[in-house]
């Protein structure tokens, strides 16, 4: 209990100072957004709309704390303010456009990667030198080795542009009306395959190795030479004895990678045109969307540490010592 409430403690302070800087960081920078804003119009609009628009993105000449206590009411109420790229559109609707899409294709593609790489690790150090040991690890770490944006680019043009197998494109085609109707889900799983099988490859390959590495240091320990004396079945001995322990480095890494999903795949996004949040994100840089940029920041970062207080609380199920911590 003790180790739970030390965790929950550390993300609350963890939040707490991700706030703190998301407000004072856009502040210290030179300009405001509804100057930037205003600069585009090339001063068509007046003092008057000035004023308005700084009161509406929050940057007001009230003093900080007041602006700080303001900005700490919104942001538990949900409201991130106005984006300006998608102006006069809220933050937290522009989010919700390519929520779902990164949802679905980054977080689709991570658990299989994971799910399918420590398999493999597992299988290749219960069983070395044989074929997936053999094999696999290195064919795996030749792929991941290429850029990714090469990677994609290359099946992209060979496997959709030349052979037409898959979409150029977007997450759905043109001609259908997004609806809960099986040939919409059917074309939406169509158009995410080959992204996801990019981001598959490229990454299994380092859930493998670490997996397998750990595997091969716990089946040296003395409990799993116990378990195989006492005559226990094999593949019990290989999944709940072995497999289960050497899986702790691997999980901690899953619950990184699976905060990260909310920031979406971003060189995914961009060479097959995915309307996901990392795409979001990149066009909020470009057109110094303040806003958007805090709300997206702020998504990431209450993810990732969201991701880790389960992973946390994982690691008292798995490992009995962490409860005596």
């Amino acid at each position: 209990m003790r180790y739970v409430t030390r965790r929950i403690l550390f993300y609350l302070v963890a939040i707490f100072a991700s706030l703190t800087i998301n407000f004072f960081i856009p502040r210290l920078m030179p300009g405001d957004p509804a100057s930037a804003m205003m600069a585009r119009f090339q001063g068509q609009m007046g003092p008057e709309a000035l004023t308005a628009l700084r009161e509406a993105f929050g940057f007001t000449q009230e003093p900080l704390l007041t602006q700080y206590v303001k900005y700490l009411t919104h942001v538990v109420q949900g409201d991130f303010g106005i984006s300006i790229s998608y102006f006069p559109s809220p933050v937290t609707q522009v989010i919700g456009l390519g929520f779902l899409w990164t949802i679905l294709l980054a977080g689709t593609a991570v658990i299989i990667s994971f799910a399918l790489g420590s398999f493999l690790g597992v299988i290749g150090a219960w069983k070395r030198g044989g074929f997936i040991d053999s094999v696999l690890p290195p064919a795996l770490t030749f792929i991941g080795s290429f850029p990714y944006f090469f990677l994609a680019m290359t099946a992209l043009f060979f496997l959709s542009f030349r052979l037409g197998l898959f979409p150029l494109r977007h997450a759905y085609s043109d001609s259908l009306t997004p609806t809960l109707s099986l040939p919409f889900l059917l074309d939406v799983l169509w158009h995410m395959t080959l992204p996801a099988l990019c981001i598959i490859l490229v990454s299994m390959g380092g859930w493998m190795l670490t997996m397998r590495s750990t595997m091969i240091t716990t089946l040296a320990e003395d409990y799993v030479t116990l378990a195989d004396a006492k005559g226990l079945p094999q593949r019990r001995i290989m999944f709940n004895y072995a497999a289960r322990n050497a899986m702790l480095p691997n999980i901690t890494a899953f619950g990184m990678a699976l905060g990260f999903v909310l920031s979406g795949q971003l060189l995914t996004e961009i060479v097959f045109a995915y309307p996901g949040l990392g795409y979001m994100l990149l066009q909020a840089v470009r057109m110094q969307d303040y806003p958007l940029m805090q709300g997206l920041f702020l998504m990431i970062t209450f993810a990732v540490l969201g991701a880790n207080l389960i992973v946390d609380l994982l690691y008292i199920r798995m490992d009995p010592r962490v409860r005596r911590a």
